[in-house]
């Protein structure tokens, strides 16, 4: 799969698990999607579409590397809808 196509996919989970921050921006913790079974199913590599798409200013989210488990807790945030 492309990367611009698997961001597209991801952009839509995290509309569809997410919920509106303080912000207004769509967030959803990465223990949500990690453990949603249509992400699973979707993402061959989940961890590294959302690296793509934070390089890329679609997504933000603390850190550099996500681990389930360690880092369920922690909020992916849609900014580019």
């Amino acid at each position: 799969m492309n990367v611009e196509h698997e961001i597209g996919l991801l952009k839509e989970e995290i509309k569809r698990l997410g919920s509106p921050g303080p912000d207004g921006n769509v967030q959803v913790t990465f223990g949500v999607l990690f453990k949603d079974d249509r992400c699973a199913n979707i993402f061959e590599a989940l961890v590294g579409t959302l690296k793509a798409a934070k390089k890329r200013k679609i997504v933000s989210y603390d850190g550099e590397l996500l681990l389930q488990g360690v880092h369920d807790h922690v909020q992916i945030v849609l900014l580019q809808e």
